[in-house]
C-alpha cells in the first residue's frame, strides 16, 4: 500500500534484503531443474526433490509410506533426511546443487 503513494519508498533491511535475492536465485534453480543438460540419477533426483520440499514446506510429516510404496517411501526418506534443516538452507543447498548440475 505503501508503495503506491508517490515519493514513497520501500527499503527493505539486508536480511530482507538476502530473503529475496535468495528466493528470486531459488525460483530460478527451480526453473533451470527441468532444463538440465542430463537427466540426474536417482539419488539427486531424490535430494533435489527432499530440498524442494524442506524450502517450501518445512519438515517432513505424516506416516513414512509402506514397503509397497517404494517410490514414495524413498521420498520421504530423502524428506525425513533433511528434517531441521531451515527453509533459507534447504533454498540455499537447492540453488548450489542445481548450479553444480548445469
Amino acid at each position: 500500500m505503501l508503495g503506491k503513494i508517490p515519493g514513497v519508498k520501500l527499503r527493505l533491511s539486508p536480511t530482507e534484503h538476502r530473503m529475496a535475492d535468495l528466493k528470486a536465485a531459488f525460483d530460478k534453480a527451480v526453473a533451470d531443474s527441468k532444463l538440465l543438460p542430463e537427466k540426474p540419477d536417482n539419488m539427486t533426483l531424490l535430494k533435489i526433490y527432499a530440498l524442494y520440499k524442506q524450502a517450501t514446506a518445512g519438515d517432513v510429516e505424516g506416516k513414512r509410506p509402506g514397503f509397497a510404496d517404494m517410490v514414495g517411501r524413498a521420498k520421504y526418506d530423502a524428506w525425513a533426511a533433511v528434517k531441521g534443516t531451515a527453509a533459507e538452507a534447504a533454498m540455499q543447498q537447492y540453488v548450489d546443487l542445481i548450479e553444480s548440475l548445469k
